[in-house]
């Protein structure tokens, strides 16, 4: 497979029928919405996550989210900047109290296009959310409000924690990223 690149995600290397699904429909979300990078819930919007692993690779770092109430990666909005990758760097900081974390790759680890429920005045709209991976240097963490809980999280444990396909589908990928299938 070729991989294939878009300006403000970067590259990806799709694989399973989702993936070019996913990178297909983001594709044309971005090409055809001059607002993908703002945070307008009539539209919908890009935003960037991080799927963080532990230092020795064993876990990943969660978030109870605090406004969806459930437990999903570090990631957050663009609000405007045309950079997926490092507004998924900065909300790892941000939300998980990081002190480093490293980039695995160039490539975009996975895409994931889903429904936020309507809250208050903001209508129900789809995240085009954009996925990297990242090692932490250490294990220390620090809650933010944006957060009940921060926890490190066996893969074989995920389950336990969250049954959000667009989360799980993230473990698939690990498994295969860990064992050397890229």
């Amino acid at each position: 497979m070729s991989q294939k690149t878009l300006e403000g995600i970067g590259c990806y290397n799709p694989v399973s029928d989702r993936d070019h699904s996913m990178w297909a429909e983001l594709r044309n979300f971005c090409a055809g919405e001059l607002k993908a990078f703002e945070r307008d819930p009539e539209t919908g919007h890009v935003t960037g996550s991080a799927f963080v692993l532990s230092p020795d690779k064993r876990e990943v770092l969660l978030t109870h989210h605090a406004k969806l109430d459930r437990w999903l990666q570090l990631g957050g909005h663009c609000d405007g900047i045309a950079d997926a990758s490092f507004v998924a760097q900065k909300e790892a900081y941000e939300e998980g109290g990081l002190r480093r974390i490293d980039r695995v790759g160039r490539e975009v680890f996975d895409i994931d296009i889903h429904e936020i429920p309507a809250r208050g005045s903001e209508p129900a709209h789809l995240h085009y959310d954009v996925r990297y991976l990242f090692i932490a240097s250490d294990r220390d963490i620090r809650i933010s409000e944006e957060s009940h809980a921060l926890a490190w999280v066996s893969l074989s444990d995920l389950e336990q924690y969250t049954n959000a396909a667009s989360v799980l589908v993230l473990k698939h990928k690990l498994d295969r990223f860990l064992s050397g299938g890229a």
